[in-house]
């Protein structure tokens, strides 16, 4: 081979020439160079024409550089390298692995070009492995190889292998250099390596502003919030000793970041003032980091300001979205959806944000028609969108939206997804489907998380099914699972519907002694509503005099509503009292101390207290009733003349009335709480709004359909004990939800068992058949004896003959909750077996034990 003619002044001149036009970013002056030196007869040696693919390669003109590279008669290392770095920095992988097979001894620039390509397009196992074969063809990587290779362990989390890199660096001894040492820091604060990034930075004898920002980002990744705000007042005071330490848009973004995760504004202005005083440019990073910091401190007026300040062009989503979030969480949806219909490509994370607000604010109908839109022309939403959307079904309680949202999160294969699938729980419960509850808590059986476990015990205690709620409280610590305060909630509600008193004692104690959790209000109303549903009156006032926390309404109200149940006119009137001191305003205290007197027989009483509700000009909570069918829900108040159909559904709500009359219902009127006459009474009774909308929903749904009906008051004695009938009288499972729970009517019985109804001091007897299918409730008068010594007395005895059986459940008593009986009996002769014989030999068995 011939050496190439020696370098001439011309020849450096144009190499000078094309690194200036690089170097003023005049990507349009290369070809005319070009042209000038071809037209010039210079001698086109290596060095010329490295200078020529370099300056082609480096504006974007691959080809043009190819084209050179292909012209070459001599082509040294650095020709290889310059196009193999130009394809590879341009993603064309595959024309850059031909050009590295072809390089005759490839050096660490030529593995350094694969593995920086290989990283771009994302296939960092690829580039790890090319780093292996690096160090198998002995070829000494450089820092910048190994700063590459540790950003692919960093991001495919493989500690493990970037172990291995980290020993390669100690054997080539370049742990000291500043960027290596970076990049190792990065690389084990990525993977969850706090301890070894932590012992890197304290190795290290020079730091950069890399390096800062490498420990601000590490502390600020590990939630160690204050710790990032120190090391940033360490990192300006090293500033001070040098001088070429500078803070960049990095530092000032993640310190930006960290006083926005604490929503300390103060330290956020300080450092606003520090940019404005420095005169930094506040564009891109920084400008978003500024914006996102005050909206998520409160500050949403100075976001707005820097916004229009900064203009729109730097600025990303996130500020956009963190700005969004700042008005959505003071309740401005307004700007907020201006704020979403100015962004011109809006992700994902802000089309969620927005739905949130919506849902957030009560504006569950706008967040739905939202979400249409999203599912028609925005990104596809991912399962936190889901989850959110499954709460605005919940709010609905509409399982038929719900089910639509599950079918979408099932066909984008998100259903299975833990947040997916609880919100999926919440749902079905709320909307009285608590078997579809259970079915998705049994999918998600390994990937179950406390919320998981927390959701099924709610919804379980809210249907009634509070033994089976307790027992997977049970299976939930057994498997060491900690629960935390909403969990309490519910195994304490759980507890007050099924009347366990002990057992609620007993974890209420667990609650602090064993996981340390302090009692809330919510906690405390649980407990005294325990106490006061099961007639324990007096400990229920003791409970309410000393909780840990100060009283509020809802525990005053729930002490209240026993007094009802219970007519104690006494003590009523203490809660009432103490109710109006925290709200003077609230008609709920009027109208249950008023219910209280009126179910007592004291009427003027109750007239004086609703005449002060007049007089105050407070008014009553209106029961209201309703049911989606289809697409449409439809409303009911008590006596509702307003509805289109109202002459049919009153007609069949009167043809309903008489059966169930004939099936042995009795009217309760004393639930009509005015001095008025039965006939009267009995007419009120019939059009409450839960009846009507049970009428408009049998005459307007398919046959053996489940009813669901949504109340926002308590149900009345009168109305849960017409369901009962109405459920066995049409073959129809109907539920309902009310103010307080779930109640599931079918054949005649209801899920809570009756157990929160008053009994006028009596005991509220279940009565059932040999195969529990229930056949009629009594309410037997108090004669005195405990529930708990009237089943010592039942227990074992019976009749010699046992082809019958009937199960006495003893649900509520004055004071005291009981359980099953069971007593056999001889079905012979002249006893009549329908339900009211059995109600006769049940009474009389009942009579003879006592």
């Amino acid at each position: 081979m011939q050496n190439p003619p020696p370098r001439t002044s011309q020849v450096d001149l144009y190499a000078s020439i094309l690194q200036t036009s690089l170097n003023t970013k005049n990507p349009s002056a290369i070809k005319p160079i070009h042209a000038c030196i071809v037209k010039s007869g210079l001698h086109l040696g290596v060095f010329l024409m490295n200078n020529l693919m370099n300056a082609y390669a480096k504006t974007g003109f691959v080809s043009d550089a190819r084209r050179v590279f292909d012209g070459m008669s001599v082509k040294n290392v650095s020709s290889y390298n310059t196009l193999l770095s130009a394809c590879a920095k341009k993603g064309m992988i595959r024309e850059a692995l031909c050009i590295f097979n072809e390089v005759p001894e490839p050096d660490s620039v030529s593995w350094t070009a694969m593995i920086v390509g290989y990283n771009q397009m994302g296939r960092f196992g690829v580039a790890f492995r090319m780093f292996l074969e690096m160090m198998k063809c002995k070829v000494v990587p450089t820092e910048y190889t190994l700063t590459n290779v540790l950003a692919s362990c960093a991001a495919i989390e493989a500690l493990d292998v970037g172990r291995k890199v980290h020993s390669f660096v100690v054997k080539l001894g370049l742990s000291g250099y500043v960027s290596v040492a970076n990049s190792l820091v990065n690389m084990y604060a990525k993977v969850g390596d706090v301890g070894t990034a932590v012992a890197v930075l304290d190795r290290m004898k020079l730091k950069n502003v890399s390096t800062w920002n490498a420990i601000i980002s590490l502390h600020m990744q590990t939630g160690q919030v204050e710790r990032a705000l120190a090391q940033f007042d360490e990192m300006k005071e090293q500033m001070l000793k040098e001088s070429k330490l500078r803070l960049d848009r990095y530092t000032l973004a993640s310190v930006l970041s960290s006083c926005a995760n604490l929503e300390d504004i103060e330290i956020g202005k300080q450092i606003h003032a520090h940019i404005i005083r420095t005169e930094l440019d506040t564009s891109g990073a920084v400008g978003n980091a500024l914006i996102s910091m005050y909206s998520k401190c409160g500050g949403v007026e100075i976001a707005q300001k820097l916004l229009q300040k900064c203009g729109t062009s730097t600025l990303n989503i996130i500020a956009f979205t963190a700005l969004l979030d700042g008005y959505i969480k003071r309740g401005d949806i307004n700007p907020a959806r201006q704020i979403f219909d100015s962004l011109q490509e809006c992700d994902v994370v802000a089309w969620t944000a927005m739905v949130v607000g919506y849902a957030q604010n009560g504006l569950n109908n706008d967040a739905m028609e939202l979400f249409r839109s999203m599912i028609k022309d925005g990104p596809v939403p991912n399962n936190y969108t889901l989850a959110a959307m499954l709460s605005v079904s919940s709010n609905l309680a509409s399982i038929n939206y719900g089910e639509q949202i599950h079918s979408i999160a099932i066909k984008l294969g998100e259903a299975s997804s833990v947040s997916v699938s609880n919100a999926l729980i919440n749902m079905y419960a709320k909307a009285g489907s608590i078997n579809c509850a259970r079915k998705v808590f049994i999918l998600i059986q390994q990937r179950r998380d406390s919320v998981s476990w927390t959701s099924m015990i709610m919804a379980l205690a809210q249907h009634g099914f509070g033994e089976e709620a307790l027992q997977l409280f049970e299976n939930m610590l057994a498997l060491e699972i900690t629960p935390d305060h909403i969990s309490y909630v519910g195994v304490l509600s759980a507890c007050t519907h099924v009347g366990l008193v002990e057992r609620g004692r007993r974890y209420f104690k667990m609650m602090k002694d064993v996981h340390g959790i302090e009692p809330t209000s919510s906690h405390c109303a649980c407990m005294i509503d325990l106490f006061g549903r099961a007639g324990l009156l007096a400990e229920a006032q003791d409970f309410i005099e000393t909780m840990p926390v100060e009283p509020d309404v809802i525990a005053w109200g729930s002490l209240l509503a026993s007094c009802k149940v219970h007519k104690n006119v006494e003590l009523a009137a203490i809660a009432a009292e103490r109710m109006l001191s925290i709200e003077p305003n609230n008609s709920g205290a009027y109208s249950a101390l008023a219910n209280v007197y009126s179910a007592c027989g004291k009427w003027e009483e109750a007239a004086k207290i609703r005449k002060w509700m007049k007089d105050r000009q407070v008014k009553k909570e209106q029961g209201i009733s309703w049911l989606q069918i289809k697409s449409e829900v439809h409303i009911f108040g008590a006596d509702d003349a307003l509805h289109p159909h109202r002459d049919a559904i009153y007609q069949m709500i009167a043809k309903i009335w008489e059966e169930i009359k004939k099936m042995g219902f009795v009217p309760d009127t004393a639930s009509v709480l005015h001095d008025l006459d039965l006939e009267l009474k009995e007419q009120i009774l019939k059009h409450h709004s839960e009846k009507l909308a049970i009428a408009f929903a049998l005459m307007n749904t398919p046959d053996n359909s489940t009813l669901r009906i949504m109340k926002n008051l308590r149900v009345c004695n009168d109305c849960h004990s017409a369901i009962k009938f109405i459920s066995k009288l049409v073959n129809r499972e109907i539920i309902v939800r009310d103010a307080t729970r779930f109640h599931h009517f079918k054949d005649g019985s209801c899920s809570c068992r009756d157990y929160w109804l008053p009994t006028s001091g009596g005991y509220l007897i279940n009565i059932y058949d040999d195969s529990q299918q229930f056949l009629l409730m009594a309410n037997l008068p108090r004669i005195g004896r405990p529930v708990g010594s009237i089943g010592s007395h039942l227990k074992g005895k019976c009749y010699s003959h046992t082809t019958g059986i009937i199960i006495l459940n003893i649900v509520k008593a004055y004071s005291i909750v009981g359980g099953s009986l069971e007593i056999q009996w001889n079905w012979g002769g002249s006893v009549d077996r329908n339900m009211w014989g059995v109600l006769a030999v049940a009474y009389c068995l009942w009579l003879q034990f006592v």
